[in-house]
């Protein structure tokens, strides 16, 4: 077509750098961030995210180098999602609960030039260091986040060290920020959790961020200035790209880096907290909290949940203490939230247990993918809208990853037949909507017959002495594979293994009620996904049943 052109006046790379910047203009004196008594506006986060900047490109950070952090939800964790990219490198959020060796393993795969680390996390950072240093590996460039500003040098005996606020101080309030040659270029790496295996360093793009941080802000029906409460952790998958979804929208930050119910009904009265976020396991504290740490809400608090199928239940009694919660699913190969459950009108009038059976389902998609289905594996056709057939989740879309860091064989894996195979099971209702059934790996076929982990958990959740529950395969001489289950029970209350088992006969099909109970606390993630992987070992420890 003629008198069209493509130039810099109509043609700028999408990144979440812009977000922080137009906030620093049109919210300069608004709160940004709190954090115990630490306060910032949006144009101090903007002058502090300039000066670490600047202060990374001293330290000899470049375009396309990896800078990492091992830190919980604190401040410079927060000012850190923008000062590396504008530093033009990429950032690298390890999670804060792996040990020194896990820690060193992943600083090595990214080849991280600096590593910020918290100073209560020390200890593991100084265990990697010894590890890479006995491995004859360079050493990064240590950089120590202290729990408040202006305590005091804190970099310890570490050779090569710097303390946060004074490499700040050294940087330039004039620095000119290294913008993203294209959008496609590479913002940060996101380890998976490693449930089932060594993590893989999933590579998300500033195009891909943008997108996803503006999705995920609609997904959540925020609005200008929101108040958001910081109970993900930030090193996962970004915060679900709030981070960056916050700054678009000149929002406060209250920073929470230990996630207790007392201190999210505290923040909640104290801040006026209009949104949070958690996996199913911080409903579940919630609800089952103490009385003496919940405080009646002022006001519904709006809560995004995610990372597992929540309980029916679970989502009740969330409503019941005043919370509106609304489901997501996703990976963190998706930027996080892939899916939203949106709720319809009309499903305001149904019986309650509909009602909450509706709202478990992972829904659509979201605006920033392009499509998802769910189809057959081998095939890749799609399944019938049947409520049966199951098949696996797929994704198409701008808020898919790039790949997997160093791993081409893994990339092409993940996207053979031109679509993202996140690896779970789900059924398509006739409505368009999804159910997830199980991880591919978790469906246990017994007799012939495909049991759903997630429905027999489900009926778990809803025995009253139950407060957490898991079901894997267990090795059966006649069935091949029976349910088994994993139970922590809620303080002060009991049951036996028969009586469990019974009670899911009362509920399910006999042949998906559990055959073995084992009573005992659940392993799992910092971003609280039970790993399954560990309780098969202990039920396949157990021999076959007979």
């Amino acid at each position: 077509m003629e008198g069209l052109v493509r130039c810099p006046a109509n043609d700028v790379p999408l990144s979440p750098i812009s977000f922080l910047e137009r906030s620093a203009k049109v919210y300069s004196d608004r709160t940004s961030l709190v954090y115990g008594p630490v306060k910032y506006t949006w144009g101090e986060t903007h002058g502090r995210c300039l000066r670490v900047a600047s202060a990374l490109t001293q330290l000899g950070i470049s375009a396309g180098d990896v800078v990492a952090t091992l830190a919980f939800n604190v401040p410079a964790m927060y000012e850190l999602h923008f000062a590396v990219p504008m530093a033009g490198a990429i950032l690298c959020t390890l999670n804060a609960r792996h040990d020194s060796a896990m820690v060193s393993i992943l600083l090595e795969h990214s080849n991280a030039k600096i590593l910020f680390v918290e100073h209560e996390l020390l200890k593991v950072a100084k265990g990697a260091m010894t590890l890479l240093k006995k491995d004859g590996r360079d050493l990064p460039i240590l950089v120590v986040v202290q729990e408040s500003v202006g305590s005091g040098n804190a970099t310890g005996d570490f050779d090569n060290a710097y303390d946060y606020e004074t490499l700040l101080s050294k940087g330039s309030d004039d620095f000119v920020v290294l913008r993203p040659k294209s959008e496609w270029d590479p913002i940060s790496i996101n380890y998976t959790s490693g449930t089932t295996s060594r993590p893989k360093g999933v590579v998300y793009s500033h195009r891909g961020a943008y997108l996803n941080s503006i999705a995920t802000f609609l997904l959540h029906g925020m609005i200008s200035l929101p108040v958001y409460l910081w109970t993900v952790p930030m090193f996962h998958c970004n915060g679900w790209c709030l981070i960056w979804g916050m700054a678009g929208l000149g929002g406060t930050n209250i920073c929470l880096r230990k996630v207790i119910p007392k201190g999210i009904f505290d923040n909640i009265l104290e801040h006026k907290v209009t949104h949070m976020s958690g996996a199913p396991t911080v409903l579940n504290m919630i609800v089952n909290s103490q009385e003496a740490d919940r405080r009646p809400l002022p006001h519904k608090v709006e809560v995004m949940t995610g990372g597992a199928p929540p309980p029916p239940q679970i989502l009740s009694k969330m409503e019941e203490l005043g919370f509106g919660v609304s489901h997501l699913y996703g990976l963190t190969e998706t930027y996080g939230p892939g899916t939203y459950c949106v709720w319809k009108p009309e499903w305001d009038t149904l019986p309650s247990d509909e009602k909450y059976r509706l709202k478990a389902r992972q829904g659509v998609q979201h605006l920033g993918l392009e499509e998802i289905d769910v189809r057959d594996s081998a095939s890749l056709k799609s399944i019938p809208a049947d409520s049966v057939t199951m098949g696996e989740i797929m994704f198409r879309g701008n808020t898919v990853m790039s790949g997997y860091y160093k791993d081409m064989e893994a990339t092409t894996k993940a996207f053979e037949g031109g679509w993202f195979r996140s690896g779970d099971l789900a059924v398509k209702h006739p409505d368009g909507y999804i159910e997830m059934k199980d991880r591919l790996k978790d469906i246990i076929i017994s007799g012939g017959e495909n049991i759903s982990t997630v429905e027999v958990e489900t009926v778990l959740y809803s025995h009253p002495a139950v407060l957490e529950a898991a079901v894997v395969a267990r090795p059966d001489k006649h069935w091949g594979q029976t349910p088994c289950a994993f139970v922590k029970l809620k303080e002060g209350r009991s049951a036996s293994d028969q009586e469990i088992i019974e009670f899911c006969r009362g509920h399910l099909p006999h042949y998906m009620a559990p055959r073995t109970v084992l009573f005992e606390d659940l392993p799992r993630t910092s971003t609280g996904k039970i790993q399954k992987f560990i309780l098969r070992d202990r039920a396949n420890a157990l021999g076959s049943i007979s």
